[in-house]
C-alpha cells in the first residue's frame, strides 16, 4: 500500500469542512413511498442491520418495499448522500450527527443502535500513554469530527488542557484500511478503533491500548445511532415507520436469539462463530434503541468549537420512546 495513495494528514480547519453551503439545503427524499435507501459503515457496531437484512424485517413491515443498502466509509459520505437525496437513513455516531445538525442538516435521530468498546491502540513501543505521542506519530481514525476524534479531543483536554493537541497528526482512513496499515507497520503508529478491528489488532504482538473510549468520555455511551432525513420522515411516513420498527425488532431479536444471531452475523461478516461470540460478549458491547451521551458530547463540542450551539434534545431525537439514560 503506497503512502501517497491514501494518507492525508489533516488539521482542525479540514476537520470542520465537509460541505460548502449545501448543508443549509433541505434533503430531498427518493420519490417512491415504498422505497428506502440506507447507508451503513463497517464493523459489529452495525450488527442489528444484518439482522434486518437476513430476517427481511423491512419487507415484512412494509410489503412491497424496495430496499437499497449502501456501505460507505465514513459519516461525511453519508451526509453528502443524504443532502443529495440519495440516502433516506444512515447510521453513525453522535458527534458527526451534531456537526451536521449544527451546519443546517435537516435530520434527526430515530433510534439508538449499539454501544461498543472503543480504544486508541498503537504499534509504537514507546507510546504507552497519550503524553508519549509525538509529532512524528500518526493517528488513524475514520474522519475529522468522528466519535473517535472527539473522544481523543476530550482526553487531550482533560490531560493537557488542549482539546486540539493532536489535530495535526490525524490521518483519515476507514477501519479496514487503518487495520491493514497498523498491522503492516507502515504510515501510522496508532488507530482509534472498534470491534472487530480492535481485537484483530490487539492479537498482533506489540500492539497495545493507549486510551479507552469510556475513560475519555467518563461514562458509557451510545456508539451508533440511526439518523433519518426530515424529508424521509415527513414525505415517506410508511417507510419511515417500517424503518424504526425494523430496527427495534432487530435489536430485540439479538437479545432473544443470541445463538442464531451469532450464526447470522458470522456469515454476514465472514467470521468464525466463536470470534463473533467473543466480540459480542466483550465488556461494553450491547445493542439498544436507547440513546446515551448526547449531552456530554454536545456540551464538549460546543465549548471547543466543533459546533456553535448545543441543540435541545427534543429537537434532534424524534422518537418519544428514545430517551437519554
Amino acid at each position: 500500500m503506497k503512502k501517497d495513495s491514501f494518507i492525508k494528514v489533516i488539521g482542525i480547519v479540514s476537520a470542520m469542512v465537509f460541505c460548502i453551503g449545501a448543508c443549509s439545503l433541505p434533503a430531498k427524499s427518493n420519490t417512491s413511498e415504498k422505497s428506502i435507501t440506507i447507508a451503513e459503515q463497517y464493523g459489529l457496531a452495525y450488527a442489528p442491520l444484518e439482522i434486518v437484512k437476513e430476517q427481511k424485517l423491512l419487507e415484512k413491515n412494509l410489503p412491497g418495499v424496495k430496499v437499497s443498502w449502501r456501505q460507505l466509509g465514513n459519516t461525511a459520505a453519508i451526509r453528502e448522500a443524504m443532502m443529495a437525496g440519495e440516502v433516506d437513513a444512515g447510521f453513525m455516531a453522535i458527534p458527526p450527527f451534531l456537526i451536521g445538525y449544527d451546519k443546517g442538516m435537516k435530520w434527526g435521530i430515530f433510534s439508538g443502535l449499539s454501544s461498543v468498546p472503543t480504544a486508541l491502540v498503537s504499534n509504537n513501543p514507546r507510546v504507552l500513554l497519550l503524553g508519549d505521542i509525538s509529532s512524528s506519530d500518526r493517528i488513524a481514525l475514520p474522519q475529522p469530527g468522528s466519535v473517535q476524534h472527539i473522544l481523543l479531543s476530550m482526553a487531550c483536554e482533560k490531560q493537557f488542557g488542549d482539546a486540539h493537541r493532536f489535530d495535526n497528526i490525524l490521518v483519515t482512513l476507514s477501519h479496514p484500511d487503518a487495520t491493514n496499515a497498523l498491522l503492516s507497520g507502515k504510515d501510522i503508529t496508532a488507530h482509534f478503533t472498534t470491534p472487530p478491528y480492535m481485537q484483530k489488532e490487539l492479537a498482533s504482538p506489540g500492539i497495545h491500548i493507549v486510551l479507552d473510549g469510556k475513560e475519555a468520555l467518563g461514562k458509557d455511551f451510545t456508539f451508533i445511532v440511526g439518523v433519518a432525513a426530515e424529508a424521509f420522515r415527513k414525505g415517506k411516513t410508511e417507510a419511515y415507520q417500517a424503518m424504526t420498527k425494523s430496527v427495534d425488532e432487530a435489536v430485540e431479536y439479538i437479545k432473544a436469539n443470541p445463538d442464531e444471531s451469532i450464526k447470522i452475523l458470522a456469515k454476514a461478516y465472514g467470521m468464525e462463530e466463536k470470534e463473533v461470540n467473543e466480540y459480542m460478549n466483550t465488556a461494553g458491547a450491547s445493542y439498544s434503541t436507547e440513546v446515551s451521551g448526547i449531552k456530554e458530547f454536545g456540551e464538549f463540542m460546543s465549548k471547543n468549537g466543533y459546533i456553535k450551539n448545543m441543540p435541545a434534545e427534543k429537537d434532534i431525537v424524534w422518537d418519544d420512546e428514545i430517551h437519554e439514560k
